[in-house]
């Protein structure tokens, strides 16, 4: 069973519905295109990051953001 893991930053801009059905039909069609398996049986997760859940350089992007003025 194939399992695609999608994660996306959040930012000002939320990731609408439709957006993450087309996220997920894409996905799923690419896995059967290429690796030829059953559309059925693949599982798509789409998971949204808060900017203060990762960094860059030692810090959280929302620090980084928010020095550049962001």
């Amino acid at each position: 069973m194939p399992f695609v893991n999608i994660k996306i930053t959040k930012e000002k801009e939320p990731i609408t519905t439709e957006q993450k059905q087309r996220l997920i039909s894409g996905a799923t069609e690419l896995v059967a295109e290429i690796l030829g398996r059953n559309k059925a049986s693949t599982v798509v997760i789409i998971d949204e990051i808060e900017m203060d859940n990762y960094g860059l350089g030692g810090e959280s992007i929302a620090q980084v953001r928010q020095k550049q003025g962001r």
